[in-house]
């Protein structure tokens, strides 16, 4: 994605995409999520906080441990549909991701997930919030 396309459904998902990493990111912490194809369901993980260098060397550890088939990226937006500093922000990581770990990256409006995760009363809305945006993209995937 690129400019101030918002994210839409989902393109095809191979059938073979069957397990997805999360990332709800921010400045300072991201919220991370497993989740597969055929439960539907997404599992909050460890929030990483850190940033820069640190911050990809615990994604990385991330992927080796659960090997995903693809990550999904929560980019946030104003509630018009306006991009913001941090929808270009996501949408940086979404792609450097890309080019760091070669997975393929699908982004998610993530616009409610940390209200709707602080309103679910969550100990960690980072993650809860990745759990929120890798359980909206598994439901937009045709069964």
């Amino acid at each position: 994605m690129s400019g101030s396309a918002q994210p839409s459904a989902p393109a095809v998902v191979p059938a073979h995409f069957q397990s997805f990493l999360a990332f709800d990111f921010g400045l300072k912490r991201t919220g991370v999520a497993s989740g597969n194809r055929l439960l539907r369901t997404a599992t909050p993980q460890p929030t990483i906080k850190a940033e820069g260098d640190a911050r990809f060397a615990q994604v990385e550890a991330r992927i080796k441990e659960w090997q995903p088939d693809a990550l999904v990226i929560g980019v946030p937006w104003h509630p018009d549909g306006a991009a913001h500093e941090n929808t270009r922000r996501a949408q940086k990581f979404a792609r450097q991701l890309r080019g760091r770990f070669n997975l393929q990256v699908f982004e998610v409006d993530e616009r409610y997930s940390t209200t709707e995760a602080l309103a679910s009363g969550a100990r960690d809305a980072d993650a809860a919030s990745a759990c929120i945006i890798l359980e909206q993209f598994l439901r937009s995937i045709p069964e």
